[in-house]
């Protein structure tokens, strides 16, 4: 009886020690791509570059978050632009359009402050309006931007579906490649590189079976999707910081929830082993 009990106590803790190891790598192998690089950074440590991160919401920095904590603590100089006030992302039933874009402007300053930027720049277009606004005249903008801020890297949306259909989002990311690849190479125009966010085949498959935004959105027809990513940036020493950025955006609790589902009822360092990386292109 010694022997059996002794032999059943040294399989649960076999058990216990083994279980979060074949939950992490079962959970790995559900969302990441095994032939997509992975790189520890996204540029070169040195020389320190200027990036210029331009999104159109509040919280979509979110889906760049580890990756910008990372170009900080390589000595990078990190502005991070914000297009709108997101008063039209009511998740939270607030009662007006401009209380609402009053509580998205706090959120995005503090997650600016978590991850530590140089500078943040507001404007206050429409939200959901970039349409109405036009790429001809987004793409003034963008290009004013670049020039006052002298960026050497710039980082934004694809420009073929907005990371799950959103058209502000596909329209910004548009904007900044079409202004990229006609300046890039000039002798007044110093971005080199541009970055644009993107998912694994993988990711996007479980976006579709959780996400009610990607399964409302995102393209239904084949080539249509999303732009496959060329490398992933290991972002796993950042994610309880990521999730202060999550955290951050109060007023978007249950779309960000879709980022990372049951990221609360699993342990954090589990977790943070799983969805420990960022997907992206670089347009050429």
């Amino acid at each position: 009886m010694k022997k059996v009990g002794k032999g059943i106590l040294v399989f649960l803790l076999i058990l216990l020690v083994c279980s979060p190891l074949i939950l992490i790598g079962w959970g790995r192998s559900m969302l990441h791509d095994s032939d997509v690089a992975k790189r520890e950074e996204l540029i070169p440590s040195s020389p320190p570059k200027r990036i210029l991160a331009i999104f159109p919401h509040p919280d979509d920095e979110v889906t760049v978050a580890g990756t910008v904590m990372g170009l900080k603590a390589a000595g990078h100089q990190v502005t991070l632009v914000c297009f709108t006030r997101g008063e039209k992302g009511n998740a939270a039933n607030i009662p007006t359009e401009q209380e609402l874009a009053r509580l998205r402007t706090g959120e995005m300053q503090q997650s600016a402050q978590i991850l530590g930027v140089d500078s943040l720049i507001q404007f206050d277009y429409a939200d959901g309006g970039m349409d109405e606004l036009g790429l001809d005249s987004l793409m003034k903008v963008v290009h004013a931007l670049i020039q006052n801020q002298t960026s050497d890297v710039l980082l934004s949306y694809d420009s073929k579906v907005g990371l799950y259909g959103h058209s502000d989002h596909r329209l910004t990311g548009e904007a900044v490649e079409q202004v990229f690849l006609a300046n890039r190479g000039k002798s007044d125009f110093a971005p080199q590189q541009l970055f644009q966010v993107t998912l694994s085949k993988k990711q996007i498959e479980v976006a579709l079976k959780l996400s009610a935004g990607f399964q409302k959105n995102y393209p239904k027809e084949p080539g249509k999707g999303l732009p496959a990513p060329d490398f992933s940036i290991g972002t796993q020493p950042y994610f309880s910081r990521t999730l202060q950025v999550m955290q951050a955006h109060q007023t978007q609790k249950k779309v960000l929830q879709d980022l990372m589902p049951y990221h609360d009822k699993v342990p954090q360092w589990i977790y943070s082993r799983i969805f420990d990386r960022e997907y992206f292109r670089e347009v050429r």
